[in-house]
């Protein structure tokens, strides 16, 4: 996949992005953000985009202060992108190394291949920037250009790609590779060897506050148990028994093996630093539970009691396995998108393609539909875009939410022709 060492990693060029976005995570999009509010031609940003969704860039190598790659122009001409970035001092670094030796969750974290935001913020305070701000990722090509030109856009693009594999690159870029850090950690964590003391005389007793005072009278906690591998099974309540007037066995069970699912998904969020839990409503948890695959008459009894048809049920699970409360809300919400909202939306629009290869977008509330073909695109609250597709004379979702508009009306072309919606979920279904 990759070359490694200490002070540089190479990357094989990537496959063409299309039909995705280029950032899937929030670091991945903050240093795209670094690229896009700094660059003083937004048409080479389009262009840099277009180059490394089609599959333009080469291997990318990442260094402390650079990143580069060959990048492939219009013209089938082959330039060299750099990209700068400037390098932790000494002094940031011990800062930053004292920051995280007190929270020791924010290396599990990157260990994890997780930036928590937590981590960027805590950083910050030290006087660290890790993130690049605007202005702080300097070009430079041999195409000429001064400024940010289309071959660095690009290699910037395919940069977020590699970020949201491993945020660890950040820091490499930052000066400090994935071994030296863990070397360093590891070296301001170790504790001295105690001497041994000096022999005296033991006192009668011990002064009770000065007991309760010292720390290390108390033994350490053990380690927090491991996340299991899957959600455990609830025991079988089909008995002997004769059930109790009102209560249903199978309703019972499904309701159990959905409660255990639901209390793994929050515990794998509770051991992730930075995450918020999110409490949902009665109908968005109707939801949750219909993308169990009850057996139909659990299915129905779910849709009466969420206010839904069985149809309209069946859609909200589908738009739950694409987006959770995010993609429920793009399927059941329409809004009116007005001032500030309204003025990113169409700043997004009109970047997200060249002249010329713009659909023609009709807009109503907060879904724009393409004129004359069967897609749509839904511009939530979080300012994602949802794609849908019309089939048999209704909407449907065919995909995830997206940043850039572009990619996420893709999905509305490459989706399979029938794109059915039922019961059960689909396997590898996220929001569960």
């Amino acid at each position: 996949m990759n070359q490694y060492d200490e002070t540089e990693r190479t990357f094989a060029a990537l496959p063409p992005a299309r039909g995705r976005g280029f950032a899937l995570t929030w670091w991945g999009r903050a240093w795209l953000k670094a690229l896009e509010d700094a660059a003083l031609d937004t048409a080479q940003v389009k262009t840099g985009r277009r180059l490394a969704r089609a599959g333009a860039v080469g291997a990318v190598s990442v260094r402390p202060g650079r990143i580069t790659a060959v990048v492939q122009g219009r013209e089938d001409t082959a330039h060299r992108a750099d990209v700068l970035l400037d390098e932790l001092s000494a002094a940031q670094w011990d800062r930053f190394l004292e920051m995280a030796v007190e929270r020791a969750g924010h290396v599990a974290a990157l260990l994890d291949r997780e930036m928590p935001p937590h981590l960027v913020e805590d950083a910050a305070t030290a006087g660290v920037e890790l993130l690049p701000g605007m202005g702080d990722l300097e070009p430079t090509c041999d195409c000429g250009a001064w400024d940010h030109c289309g071959h660095t856009a690009a290699l910037c693009y395919q940069v977020a790609r590699l970020l949201d594999e491993d945020p660890f690159l950040l820091l490499l870029m930052r000066g400090r590779g994935e071994r030296a850090l863990l070397t360093d950690l590891q070296n301001r964590t170790a504790t001295p060897a105690q001497e041994r003391p000096e022999e005296r005389s033991e006192p009668e007793g011990v002064d009770a506050l000065e007991a309760f005072a010292a720390g290390d009278i108390l033994p350490s906690l053990p380690a927090p148990p491991g996340l299991p591998a899957e959600p455990g099974l609830p025991p079988t309540v089909d008995t002997e028994a004769p059930p109790v007037p009102g209560v249903e066995p199978a309703a019972l069970e499904f309701l159990a093996a959905r409660t255990a699912v639901a209390a793994h998904r929050l515990l794998s969020e509770a051991l992730r630093a930075g995450v918020a839990v999110e409490e949902l409503t009665m109908s968005q948890d109707a939801v949750r539970l219909a993308a169990g695959a009850p057996e139909p008459p659990l299915a129905d009894r779910l849709a009466e009691g969420s206010g839904r048809s069985p149809d309209e049920l069946v859609a909200a699970v589908r738009a739950w396995q694409y987006g959770g409360v995010a993609g429920l809300s793009a399927l059941e919400e329409e809004w009116a998108v007005q001032g500030e909202a309204l003025a990113r939306a169409r700043a997004a629009l009109e970047a997200a393609w060249d002249d010329g290869e713009r659909p023609a977008l009709r807009a109503e509330g907060n879904r724009w539909t393409v004129v004359g073909a069967p897609g749509q695109l839904r511009l939530g609250r979080d300012g994602r875009w949802w794609p849908y597709r019309n089939e048999a004379g209704r909407w449907v979702p065919v995909g995830g939410g997206d940043q850039d508009p572009a990619t996420a009306l893709a999905a509305t072309e490459d989706a399979p022709e029938s794109c059915p919606i039922r019961f059960p979920a689909p396997p590898g279904a996220a929001f569960i």
